[in-house]
């Protein structure tokens, strides 16, 4: 997977947010997803490119169409790390908790 600092930036665009939004549906073309915005195919693929680069969706290609789907591991692994990270901080604060309830 890609560094953390390239995945949050790569989602910090609302382009490819609502990119993402649109696969969570299930795969599109390249041509599908253009569709849905108001911008050049070049663009497009310039965001598709990016989140490709993250590991957050993968391509295939089927006949003359190239398909988007998302890559579910990716998310799973950020969901993961976040739970990690809040799990982290309660035990801090139960430590603190207990360290106080002994005084």
């Amino acid at each position: 997977m890609a560094s953390f600092n390239l995945t949050f930036k790569a989602l910090s665009d609302p382009t490819r947010r609502k990119i993402l939004q649109l696969l969570n549906s299930g795969p599109l073309s390249a041509g599908e997803i253009a569709e849905q915005f108001n911008m050049t195919k070049p663009s497009i693929s310039h965001h598709l490119n990016l989140l490709k680069q993250v590991d957050m969706i993968m391509d295939e290609k089927q006949g003359q169409y190239v398909i988007y789907r998302l890559n579910t591991t990716v998310f799973q692994e950020i969901v993961q790390w976040l739970m990690d990270f809040s799990n982290e901080k309660n035990e801090e604060e139960s430590e603190e908790d207990k360290k106080e309830s002994e005084k």
